[in-house]
């Protein structure tokens, strides 16, 4: 077997041991469970933008709590790394991707990153533990993958059409149609690949998901909407 497999057999264990922690404090928990989301999504379907949205609104509905609603993407990583206490500024340089071992070993002996068999699990228990605390719109990074045996966690996905995308980034990014949709085909891919690598799961398993949205013709508002409306169905039966 080779390194490689290895350190990632090791990491799927790890990983593993978590959610089963979690899932057991979750039941004993269950009078006590605070609502969450999580939101997997293609590039350029509005992810980010939607989730700000929702948040503003959930706060101002039933879902209303002592703890305001916040939204995990980048903060996501920043919280992993900060309690693994390497600088939050690093967080800028990592995404969804799947690494091989040696350019995780040397940017690790470079003090550039820590490596993916470190960080990954750091990100599960990260996001499990914000997942139970409650309140919390968790955006991509495997999230819905990772809390799907948590029973207060509701899961949405953010779809759209190639071409809509593209058309979205492009827009929101300056940047002229190639680019655009280099980036959009780039981003989905390191995205799946990410998820197959370290959790064994594929996005478009629509098995995974409480709603599945397209974006092309739905404004964002109409998406927030759906999205509380759906939610509160969900969360009714806790």
């Amino acid at each position: 077997m080779s390194i490689e497999a290895s350190v990632g057999k090791s990491s799927a264990y790890v990983v593993s041991q978590c959610q089963d922690r979690y899932e057991h404090m979750a039941a004993t928990r269950s009078e006590s469970l605070k609502p969450a989301i999580t939101i997997s999504h293609q590039t350029g379907a509005g992810a980010h933008e939607i989730a700000e949205h929702l948040a503003q609104i959930l706060q101002k509905t039933e879902f209303k709590g002592h703890s305001p609603w916040a939204v995990f993407d980048q903060r996501l990583i920043e919280e992993a790394l900060e309690e693994q206490r390497w600088p939050k500024k690093l967080a800028e340089k990592i995404t969804e991707e799947k690494r091989f071992f040696i350019d995780d070993l040397m940017d690790d002996l470079c003090g550039l990153r820590p490596p993916t068999w470190v960080l990954v699990p750091q990100v599960v228990e990260t996001t499990l533990r914000l997942a139970l605390a409650g309140h919390a719109i968790l955006v991509g990074h495997g999230a819905t993958v990772v809390t799907a045996k948590l029973r207060n966690v509701y899961h949405v996905r953010l779809t759209g059409s190639l071409q809509k995308r593209i058309e979205r980034v492009q827009k929101l990014r300056n940047l002229t149609a190639a680019a655009a949709a280099k980036m959009v085909r780039k981003e989905d891919y390191d995205r799946r690949k990410y998820v197959k690598a370290h959790f064994h799961a594929r996005l478009d398993n629509e098995l995974l998901y409480d709603l599945v949205i397209n974006t092309d013709h739905v404004s964002e508002g109409d998406v927030v909407a759906v999205i509380v409306e759906g939610a509160r169905r969900f969360f009714s039966v806790l």
